[in-house]
């Protein structure tokens, strides 16, 4: 291994453009909102690709893989120092070689985004929302607003708050006034307006909208080079995450019923499953760790998106 300078990463970059025109627009649209945050998109590939597989990279082949996306090393290398600084990652050098990996912080964080980029998961609902209404005996708002959000619940207004999840301890405090409500349509429009749900469908059908041209290619048998998969896996769960991380996962009960999410999910499910054979192999052949070529993933991996 040794290090690479900038004209042959410049040539690198021009020679791996995707073949797939699916593939090729995703990175076209991606470089389209400046500025490119190649640290984003780096955090997407380690949790989605690299902590499976061990979680260790070389910087050299880092490098390569956002070359795929149009990425310079001088941008990887600024993007590397933030997040190392951040206290993401740690920086392990062997001889002139760096090695990259999720530091104790990064792992708890990416465990639980895990979860919820991976595996759908229906919450227990009783069928009532919980209603926190502050009166005008309460002196120390901020202090019980504070004791509330900690309860689950998420602001309406300065005064009102609500949850859906029965607390695991209600907060008691004088001029704090507590009700129930069925789930019933009130409750679903009560629910939009709580947990700001507007936005979060729009980039759900916006979602659709981007990878729905790369589903159809696939359904119609394109196979893609082990490069161009890697990069459309990349920018699928990067795009998704984004999403998904911001959904508060209300109850079915309290969602309208053309929620976009469900089908954003199945979206994902379908191309990662028809892309995630030929990523592996990219990385199996390209991608090396401190101890090597990288590990096989665990055996959880397989369970992903399924149904």
């Amino acid at each position: 291994m040794f290090r690479r300078g900038e004209a042959w990463v410049a040539a690198k970059i021009e020679k791996v453009r995707p073949a797939s025109a699916a593939v090729a627009a995703l990175v076209e649209r991606f470089h389209r909102k400046p500025p490119v945050r190649a640290w984003s998109l780096i955090v997407s590939l380690y949790g989605d690709a690299i902590v499976p597989r061990g979680g260790s990279l070389w910087l050299g082949s880092l490098t390569d893989i956002m070359a795929l996306f149009r990425i310079d090393a001088g941008h990887v290398r600024t993007a590397m120092s933030r997040l190392t600084a951040d206290g993401w990652l740690e920086r392990v050098k062997v001889g002139r070689n760096s090695y990259y990996r999720l530091s104790r912080r990064g792992q708890g964080s990416f465990s639980e985004a895990t979860r919820r980029i991976y595996f759908a998961h229906e919450a227990e609902f009783d069928g009532k929302l919980r209603i926190a209404l502050l009166g005008p005996a309460v002196t120390d708002r901020a202090r019980v607003r504070k004791r509330l959000e900690e309860a689950g619940f998420v602001a309406l207004s300065p005064t009102s708050f609500v949850s859906w999840a029965a607390p695991v301890e209600i907060p008691k405090s004088v001029g704090v006034f507590l009700l129930t409500a069925n789930a019933d349509k009130e409750a679903i429009a009560l629910a939009d307006a709580a947990w700001k749900l507007g936005p979060i469908a729009q980039g759900y059908r916006a979602f659709i909208d981007r990878f729905t041209p790369l589903a159809k290619a696939l359904d119609k048998g394109e196979t893609l080079m082990d490069a161009d998969a890697l990069v459309a896996r990349t920018l699928l769960i990067h795009e998704f995450r984004r999403i998904v991380l911001r959904d508060p996962g209300l109850p079915a009960a309290l969602l309208p019923a053309d929620w976009p999410g469900r089908d954003a999910r199945a979206l994902t499910g379908r191309i990662y499953g028809q892309v995630v054979g030929r990523a592996e192999a990219y990385l199996d052949t390209n991608a090396s760790g401190q101890d090597g070529s990288l590990p096989p993933p665990g055996p959880d991996f397989v369970d992903r998106f399924a149904t």
